[in-house]
């Protein structure tokens, strides 16, 4: 009798889904870009919290700021584009240490 394993992500077939939720990978070794927040531009309208795909970016009511977690940030940008006060931009992480 064989015991059947699940595969990680890297695992599947192109065009394969998986049949877990993103949460139960670390998908955020996907991006190209990542998101970069400029605090003094934010006015915490939460609009990327809402409108990310992956919940890579949340609210922290306790320090009052969005919070992002990269390991799950696939760098789609969607944050960035829909930022209404452009406090959003997205860089490539090489870029964002030379800053």
């Amino acid at each position: 009798m064989s015991s059947k394993q699940e595969k990680g992500w890297k695992e599947l077939s192109i065009a394969a889904v998986s049949p877990k939720s993103s949460t139960g990978f670390l998908t955020g070794d996907w991006k190209t870009y990542m998101p970069v927040h400029d605090l003094e531009k934010c006015v915490s309208c939460l609009t990327c919290v809402m409108l990310c795909p992956e919940g890579a970016v949340r609210w922290r009511p306790d320090l009052g700021k969005i919070e992002f977690d990269f390991t799950f940030c696939k760098g789609c940008g969607i944050c960035a584009n829909e930022c209404p006060t452009k406090s959003l931009t997205m860089k490539m992480p090489a870029d964002q240490k030379e800053e």
